[in-house]
C-alpha cells in the first residue's frame, strides 16, 4: 500500500518541513517490511479565488483529479478522533483488506469542501480545534510514523 497526503498549500523551507520529512522518512524505513511502498507528499497550489467558497471548490477538483484509484482520508474538524493504536489497526486493515493508494487529504486555510469531506471513505479529525495545514500535515506525518511503529512491535509508541 503506498499512503500519499495531499495537501493544499505549501510549506517552505524550515522546522515544519524538516519534521514531516523525518516522519516521513522513518516511516518509509518501517514501512517496508510491513507491506507499505511509500510515504509521499503531493502539495497543490492554495486557490487565489476571492470567496472562500470559490476557493474550497477550486482547491476541491485538484485534490479530486489526483485522487483516481484511492482510498481517501479527508482530515477535517468533524471527523472522529480514533486513539493512536485504533489509527495504526485502520491502517492496517486498509493494507490487508487491498488498499493499494491510501491518500490522507489536507485542505488549505479555508478547509475541505463539503464535497471532499462527503465522498472520503473516513474523515478524521486531530481534535476540536482547528489546526494551520502546517501543523495538521505534522501531526499526520507523525502518526503515520507512530503506526507503523505500533504494526511493527517498535517501542516508540507508549500507552
Amino acid at each position: 500500500m503506498k499512503i500519499t497526503i495531499l495537501a493544499v498549500g505549501r510549506l517552505k523551507e524550515g522546522p515544519e518541513r524538516t519534521l514531516v520529512a523525518r516522519y516521513l522518512e522513518r516511516s518509509r524505513d518501517l514501512g517496508k517490511g510491513l507491506g507499505v511502498t511509500g510515504f509521499e507528499v503531493v502539495e497543490l497550489p492554495e486557490s487565489r479565488a476571492s470567496r472562500s467558497a470559490d476557493r474550497k471548490l477550486e482547491e476541491a477538483r485538484n485534490l479530486t483529479s489526483r485522487i483516481e484509484g484511492g482510498m481517501m482520508v479527508a482530515l477535517d474538524e468533524t471527523g472522529l478522533s480514533p486513539k493512536s493504536d485504533a489509527f495504526a489497526r485502520l491502517n492496517e486493515g486498509w493494507r490487508d483488506s487491498g488498499t493499494r493508494n491510501l491518500f490522507y487529504v489536507i485542505g488549505g486555510a479555508d478547509g475541505l469542501e463539503a464535497s471532499i469531506v462527503k465522498s472520503a471513505q473516513m474523515t478524521l479529525a486531530f481534535g476540536a480545534m482547528t489546526l494551520p495545514h502546517q501543523i495538521a500535515r505534522i501531526v499526520l506525518s507523525e502518526q503515520l510514523y507512530r503506526a507503523m511503529t505500533l504494526l511493527a512491535g517498535h517501542p516508540y509508541h507508549r500507552a
